[in-house]
């Protein structure tokens, strides 16, 4: 059984990388596909040498320092990725990775760590935080945030099992993409 792993991005080494690197423990030699793939070299141990492939948005400009600016640009990103090759595709999604697309004869099981916090329950805040609360930017952040939110709530659909993490995590997963995942909480070893 040939396993593909799907990861929202690799920039820093945090909680949605500690549910990664158990995953990659159940699947060594699963191939990892990520938008960007930005990690320092001294947190890449728990990756156990797994072939990583990269989006076009890996050689954008400033992509390094400013992968979010390119925000509007991953899904497009996620749904560019050739998963033919694999029998099963396991994403672990906080924002972006449970976009991808597969085949009818595939199985795609996603680990869902939130939906997008910036573009659901927590949209307001984020827009304070970014100095785009009112004005011109403001409006263009919020279309993009009304798309960006249609788009995630239509991959829900490409889902053969989603799980939770948590009872919290699970409910706010009903109210975004009205669908109960089971849920399965993270090996309490998550902390490094």
């Amino acid at each position: 059984m040939k396993v593909a792993v799907v990861h929202d991005w690799l920039a820093a080494y945090g909680g949605g990388e500690r549910a990664l690197k158990h995953i990659l423990r159940c699947f060594p030699g699963a191939d990892l596909f990520v938008p960007v793939d930005f990690l320092a070299q001294q947190d890449r141990g728990f990756l156990n040498g797994s072939r990583i492939h990269t989006s076009f948005l890996q050689r954008m400009p400033a992509a390094r320092t400013r992968y979010w600016d390119y925000l509007p640009l991953m899904p497009i990103a996620m749904e560019q990725f050739d998963l033919a090759g694999f029998d099963v595709v396991i994403s672990n999604s906080h924002s972006v990775a449970k976009g991808v697309i597969i085949h009818p004869e595939q199985v795609h099981a996603s680990y869902v760590l939130s939906p997008m916090r910036f573009a659901w329950d927590l949209q307001a805040s984020y827009l304070r935080d970014f100095g785009l609360a009112s004005g011109v930017r403001s409006i263009a952040a919020r279309v993009m945030l009304h798309r960006l939110r249609k788009w995630d709530v239509s991959t829900a659909a490409r889902v053969d099992a989603m799980a939770a993490p948590s009872r919290y995590i699970a409910r706010r997963i009903e109210l975004a993409y009205r669908r109960p995942p089971c849920v399965r909480p993270p090996p309490s070893s998550t902390a490094v």
